[in-house]
């Protein structure tokens, strides 16, 4: 399918699409307060009957002016419609009100990228992810991850964990395809993936790679579900190319992780776990491609979701095509053997084994 074909329009039709672009930020947020203040939750019950100004003032604590601006706004998007002296949810506003997807992209970009978000230009200037300073004082956002402020911590775990979770359950019979005994997670985070795989095969031997303040996160989550013993924190700097990895690996498993750099670090990184690989040994990268999306749902929030790397996370990477991990991978001795689409919400796994 060719995602995101041509649509003629009229002028006039073209011209209003060029508007709601301009307007964008404002109808976000309209539609965002809306949600958060009950407002379409109440719709929703309502059903076709739909509920006044005065019914939804009640609902919102609102006065029935901040009402009219919240909800023509929201009219104008087609998240509700008028019926009469009432305001009624559309099918669009259904989504809105109920949707996890929608729930966690809305949050995810108002807690950690709204403002940031104004730095954008500058970010593209320079490659530095300039808006970072909106929620802290590092080099890129992956150094403060675990002590971001709130709300912005819990809305990007649970956008991170919302998509990545997903796919966990049915990368399993992939990953222990060739019966590994010694896997590396690199990128380990918050150490759910390796807790399940330490889970799932009591032979296994883990070995986790990320800075010092995700693996405390990450050697928790372990110790916690009583696998500590069975792995290893190894604490490194990952954009430090003179930095290697643990040799003698099965697997080296990378989940949403190399989208988080710069092409030049792919490289990198994919050469130096190349190098860590026992003989007969794989790299597994799991990741989102916007270019392997069923439908343009999924295409969407993947493409919008890279000016966040631009402006907030590191300021040279983003939602990659799948040909730049493959190109990457084969600049460093890397053949890709097998590809998997399909997988939780929107996830491919390439595989990879040395030439």
């Amino acid at each position: 399918m060719t995602l995101f074909p041509e649509t003629k329009r009229s002028a006039v039709s073209a011209q209003y699409e060029a508007q709601r672009i301009a307007f964008a930020p404002v109808v976000f947020q309209c539609v965002r307060v809306a949600w958060k203040r009950g407002l379409l939750d109440a719709l929703a019950a309502a059903g076709k009957h739909g509920l006044s100004d005065e019914q939804l003032a009640e609902v919102g604590k609102l006065s029935r002016y901040a009402i009219s601006v919240l909800l023509e706004t929201a009219l104008s998007a087609g998240v509700v419609s008028r019926d009469g002296e009432c305001w009624v949810l559309t099918k669009t506003g259904h989504f809105v009100a109920t949707d996890p997807l929608f729930r966690v992209n809305a949050d995810f970009v108002h807690d950690v990228c709204y403002i940031g978000l104004a730095d954008l230009e500058a970010s593209l200037e320079q490659e530095r992810p300039i808006g970072l300073k909106a929620l802290g004082d590092w080099p890129t956002l992956y150094e403060g991850l675990s002590i971001l402020p709130e709300p912005a911590k819990t809305s990007w775990f649970n956008f991170d964990h919302h998509y990545s979770d997903s796919a966990f359950p049915d990368v399993l019979p992939q990953v222990f395809a060739t019966k590994p005994k010694r896997l590396m997670d690199i990128g380990a985070n918050t150490g759910k993936f390796s807790r399940m795989c330490l889970l799932h095969d009591s032979a296994l031997q883990v070995t986790m790679l990320d800075l010092p303040v995700q693996l405390n996160v990450a050697r928790q989550t372990l110790t916690d579900a009583g696998v500590i013993n069975r792995a290893t924190p190894h604490e490194i700097d990952l954009l430090d190319e003179s930095a290697a990895f643990p040799g003698g690996q099965d697997v080296v498993w990378m989940s949403q992780f190399l989208c988080c750099f710069s092409e030049t670090k792919i490289r990198s990184i994919l050469a130096r776990a190349r190098a860590a690989l026992a003989e007969g040994g794989r790299v597994l990268v799991l990741d989102t491609f916007w270019d392997r999306q069923r439908h343009e749902v999924a295409a969407y929030c993947l493409i919008n979701t890279s000016p966040y790397f631009t402006a907030i996370a590191s300021g040279n990477s983003k939602m990659y095509e799948s040909r730049a991990f493959i190109d990457c991978a084969r600049d460093v001795g890397l053949r890709l053997t097998d590809v998997r689409d399909g997988l939780g919400l929107s996830h491919s796994l390439l595989s990879f084994s040395p030439e």
